[in-house]
């Protein structure tokens, strides 16, 4: 799978000291997801048991033992995924997942 944007998850935990704990888990997740090849949604569940698969292409993990959450959307024909949104389980409830 090809991931966008590698950046917006470097600059979540280097701007935010508070989670430079999330480094780890989110390189750990980037790394297992460029190996991965991703055809359907049934695919990333094979994968992430944990992760909440919703409409639209759109994909929630739990990062760091459920600290953080992590929205992508994929687009399975072209296998590619694009980071949305990563952040805590508040800044998460602040969101709309459909739209961001």
């Amino acid at each position: 799978m090809r991931i966008i944007a590698l950046s917006t998850l470097k600059a979540f935990w280097t701007n935010t000291p508070a989670c430079r704990d999330a480094e780890g888990p989110a390189l750990a997740w980037y790394r297992y997801v460029i190996a991965a090849d991703w055809s359907q949604p049934a695919d990333v569940k094979a994968n992430f048991g944990t992760a909440s698969i919703l409409r639209d292409g759109r994909v929630v993990f739990n990062l760091a033992g459920n600290k953080y959450r992590l929205v992508v959307w994929i687009n399975y024909d072209y296998r590619v995924v694009y980071v949305r949104f990563i952040g805590t389980h508040k800044q998460y409830d602040r969101i709309d997942v459909q739209t961001i």
